[in-house]
């Protein structure tokens, strides 16, 4: 059997470089199409832009959002390549396939929940503008 060096599979160049960006649209599709929590993420991702236009939030607070948005959104992705790396290994239940498959789901969670935490603290002064308490 003839032996490929990863410096072969590795090339450089302008094909390499499109292709690689044709993969990662690729696995959006493949997450946004397959993964509910993805859904419910850029739905999320939509008021979230929705809300910073219509509050007219200052350009550091769409800075903090954007950043929450692209780290939530990036750890659903991680999320999904453990879990189907994991399925790729075992599709039983086991106990340590649980915990990989565990532990991604809630670094995730972490990150929506600390997202959820920065809306308030950027959104609650706009509501409570609006409403005139």
């Amino acid at each position: 059997m003839t032996k490929i060096s990863r410096d072969d599979i590795k090339r450089h160049g302008l094909k390499r470089f499109y292709k690689s960006f044709t993969y990662s649209i690729d696995g959006l599709k493949y997450a946004y199409r397959y993964e509910q929590s993805m859904l419910i993420h850029v739905i999320a991702t939509i008021g979230v832009i929705a809300a910073n236009i219509f509050f007219g939030v200052k350009p550091i607070e769409w800075l903090i959002t954007m950043l929450a948005i692209g780290m939530v959104l990036s750890s659903e992705l991680m999320n999904t390549a453990i879990e189907a790396a994991v399925d790729l290994v075992t599709l039983e239940i086991h106990p340590l396939a649980k915990i990989a498959k565990d532990c991604g789901s809630a670094a995730t969670f972490v990150l929506a929940m600390m997202a959820a935490v920065i809306g308030c603290i950027i959104y609650i002064p706009y509501i409570i503008e609006l409403i005139g308490i």
